[in-house]
């Protein structure tokens, strides 16, 4: 059964088709493309099954921008902010509060656009095959082939996509979709979109997919280096390898734990942590397989915080802050994440050299944790999702000091051993260093946890 085609009226009077499919917590809107067209999931079996996949645990919203498929035709303009006006015509709509947003190719830059203006409404965002500069991508030799291709012959250009993408009966879908005038009008607006200066005020954890069928390898890492904490992740073996990556990264927002309010002014004790050589594990191991090893290290973090009273502010991909209204409590949550890491080491040892004739499901990817505290009174302020963060030179300090340790290490202001003065802790001098944006310089001590007691 199809899904029901409804309409939403934009703002300067444009109906926009959509459909929605599945139900649930999260809804997630997929962005249309300059060949997007609503009837061609229910043509193409590979496309229907992986909407179907990712409509299984939420609600699935998709539609048609305009001038394409089954939206108004009569249009002439595809400015970048017409193209945000069809998204929020779609959504307000539904009344959808919270949503994550999927956009492939040209629809990354309205969707960077809509995220940027309304951060409260859209916590995940997933760029597919995408691009900040439109001219990075048509400037390719194989668009300028195809555009030359499509200037001289509609028909033999919508046969050849066809072709490229494997699904023969794409063709007339493409050729109905559009008219060649409105196609070229589309791409030479999209020609022209550029959304790299509103990279870095993205605030949603963004996953950028990288399909070497779509777009250069340069394009996708520029694309998520640019954006605070994105993902690269590369994704080849068809539709249903890109639903997985998707499922995966919206399922992460349900599972994540509930981030605590701005903490109340006062004493606070802030703790970083950050994994030593996160990025040469990364380039070792791929994008896949690295993040289970970061998987591992938000649960053995998330448990040890959870333990000793501490409020997770925020994760960066590789590392936590968090904050303490006790500097005893704070350190003993330290030691406990070195002393858990210590052990997953060990259990490592033990996968790499198991007794001979047996097998293991030990861990075999060391993590070693770098961890910096420094105490103060930080500025307590909601972010723009309505989320507590801290700020101030407390908290600066404590990421400075965190990026001084080495794996393994837990690095303290003597604030926090003067706070902690007689709580039988074991502290080493590594006397007074200055730290970067300081005037003046920090007495450092390091925290001796590998005792037993």
């Amino acid at each position: 059964m199809e899904p029901r085609i409804q309409y939403a009226k934009t703002s300067d009077g444009v109906n926009i088709a959509f459909w929605t499919m599945g139900k649930g917590a999260l809804p997630l809107v997929g962005l249309p493309y300059h060949l997007s067209d609503l009837r061609v999931a229910s043509r193409i079996p590979e496309m229907r099954r992986a909407l179907e996949r990712m409509a299984q645990n939420r609600m699935l919203v998709h539609y048609d921008g305009r001038g394409r498929g089954l939206s108004e035709r009569n249009v002439t303009a595809f400015n970048l902010d017409a193209l945000v006006l069809d998204l929020a015509a779609v959504v307000d709509h539904l009344k959808l509060e919270r949503f994550a947003l999927l956009a492939l190719l040209d629809g990354g830059p309205p969707a960077i656009a809509y995220a940027v203006a309304h951060p409260e409404r859209v916590p995940r965002l997933v760029l597919w095959g995408s691009y900040a500069r439109g001219a990075d991508y048509w400037e390719q030799p194989q668009q300028k082939a195809f555009r030359a291709m499509r200037e001289a012959d509609w028909h033999t250009f919508s046969e050849a996509v066809a072709r490229l993408v494997g699904e023969a009966e794409l063709a007339p879908q493409i050729r109905e979709g559009t008219s060649p005038e409105v196609y070229k009008a589309f791409m030479d607006a999209t020609r022209a979109f550029d959304v790299t200066r509103l990279l870095q005020q993205v605030r949603c954890p963004t996953l950028v997919l990288y399909a070497p069928a779509m777009t250069t390898r340069d394009i996708s890492s520029a694309l998520a280096s640019h954006i605070p904490g994105a993902r690269l992740v590369v994704v080849e073996g068809g539709l249903d390898a890109v639903a997985e990556a998707i499922d995966e990264f919206l399922s992460e927002e349900s599972d994540a734990p509930e981030r605590q309010p701005a903490s109340p002014a006062g004493l606070q004790t802030i703790l970083f942590t950050d994994i030593e050589g996160s990025t040469a594990m990364t380039q070792r191991l791929g994008d896949a397989k690295a993040r289970e090893v970061l998987r591992e290290h938000e649960r053995i973090t998330r448990e040890a915080l959870k333990s000793h009273g501490g409020a997770e502010v925020k994760t960066m991909g590789d590392g936590f802050m968090a904050s303490f209204g006790s500097a005893v409590r704070a350190l003993e949550c330290a030691v406990a994440i070195q002393r858990a890491f210590a052990e997953r080491s060990r259990d490592v040892g033990a996968a790499l050299a198991p007794p001979e004739g047996a097998a293991s499901s030990a861990p075999t990817e060391t993590i070693r944790v770098r961890i910096g505290l420094n105490a103060g009174e930080p500025i307590a302020e909601d972010d723009p999702d309505g989320r507590g963060d801290l700020f101030g030179t407390a908290v600066i300090r404590a990421a400075r000091i965190a990026t001084l340790a080495q794996g393994g290490e837990i690095l303290v202001a003597n604030v926090v051993r003067e706070l902690a003065e007689g709580k039988g802790f074991l502290f080493g001098d590594r006397g007074e260093v200055a730290l970067r944006g300081f005037d003046d310089p920090v007495r450092l001590f390091e925290v001796r946890w590998q005792g037993e007691d």
